[in-house]
């Protein structure tokens, strides 16, 4: 399996135009021929290629340099040079391209087969033929070809999912994931089990054509995070083109803590679960915890229903409405999870109408 890798900077650089070819015409009887001489060819092009059978920018930890051909010198008898070959950088659909000095945008990946021209050749340089005139009537010199571009680029990826699960390390992002889509991410009962995103497809009922869409589970979270605890914050980008977010509390966590039949307890640990998690996600960007969530009380299957009950009326009187009661492992209302997240993705009032998942498909 390749390594995650979501970060590279590269230098790029655009040929440089041939120059232009000094000659004269070598015609039998005429001993003075005129200029004859050809233009250089243009510099190749670099382009960027959004690639939906690509991952990861893994290839750029080992190449860091892309330069495209100069473009050959003018011939002789009035024939150009041949233009540089173009070079195309193939990067995973979701890709950022920055200024790596400035940090200006130059370009945001998210359509697969969507090329961008980052670097123009330069023009070839005109051959002595141009520059005939009637007091000057055998030039013997020419253009040289315009120098290419270079440039040093950021590359950061940011996926492209529809749903984003947050929530503590081991809170079982990673089980529901892969009960909900195809999705095999490594699964085990301790902290930091997801060290990277994990990507699923998610098929809204069996028929063929059926609506889908793509959620993306990132490493857990932890209290101070945004100070670099745990795996800190820097999978979160990932998150940023999510719709909305699954917000998994973890009951195994809360029934360590507060045992199996305080149900108030529980559904203050949970409340302060997510008020922890939530100010994470706001110190790294406010408009990502403003997203709309969903919260999921999750391995609900080690509780009993008069207390899984008793946490949601209590989650309930202290403005969190319509907590969803689920375990993954158990398979507990996974249906009911999967069709709120279609409701609210591809219903009338939705957030979306497409998904990235067929995008790349498409494109």
């Amino acid at each position: 399996m390749a390594r995650f890798i979501d970060e590279a900077i590269i230098t790029i650089r655009s040929g440089k135009g041939g120059p232009g070819a000094v000659a004269f015409r070598r015609e039998k009887y005429v001993p003075r021929g005129g200029p004859a001489g050809g233009d250089g060819g243009k510099g190749g092009d670099v382009w960027l290629t959004a690639d939906p059978n690509l991952s990861t920018l893994l290839d750029f930890r080992y190449k860091r340099a892309y330069e495209a051909d100069n473009g050959d010198t003018g011939q002789g008898s009035n024939k150009a040079g041949l233009d540089g070959e173009d070079v195309n950088v193939r990067v995973p659909i979701g890709t950022i391209v920055r200024d790596s000095e400035t940090n200006e945008l130059i370009a945001d990946m998210t359509d697969a087969g969507v090329r961008f021209l980052l670097c123009k050749g330069g023009r070839g340089g005109k051959g002595n033929s141009h520059f005939a005139t009637a007091t000057h009537q055998a030039p013997k010199f020419s253009q040289p070809g315009e120098e290419g571009e270079e440039k040093k680029i950021k590359l950061e990826l940011k996926l492209l999912a529809d749903v984003g699960l947050v929530g503590y390390p081991n809170a079982g992002k990673s089980t529901l994931i892969s009960k909900i889509s195809a999705a095999r991410p490594k699964i085990a009962d301790y902290a930091f089990t997801t060290l990277t995103p994990n990507l699923g497809v998610v098929r809204v009922g069996s028929e063929l054509g059926a609506p889908t869409f793509v959620v993306a589970d990132v490493p857990g979270l932890i209290e101070g995070a945004s100070l670099g605890r745990g795996l800190g914050i820097k999978f979160l980008k990932h998150l940023e083109r999510t719709q909305i977010l699954v917000h998994l509390i973890d009951g195994a966590k809360l029934l360590k803590e507060f045992g199996e039949e305080d149900g108030q307890a529980i559904a203050e640990g949970a409340i302060r679960d997510k008020e922890i998690i939530d100010a994470e996600l706001y110190t790294f960007s406010p408009e990502l915890s403003e997203k709309e969530q969903i919260i999921a009380f999750n391995k609900a299957d080690l509780f009993t229903d008069e207390v899984l009950e008793e946490v949601r009326e209590h989650m309930k009187k202290k403005g969190l409405k319509d907590v969803m009661v689920i375990s993954g492992a158990a398979h507990i209302g996974l249906d009911l999870l999967v069709d709120r997240l279609a409701k609210r993705l591809f219903g009338p009032d939705g957030l979306k109408t497409t998904s990235p998942e067929s995008m790349a498909r498409s494109g």
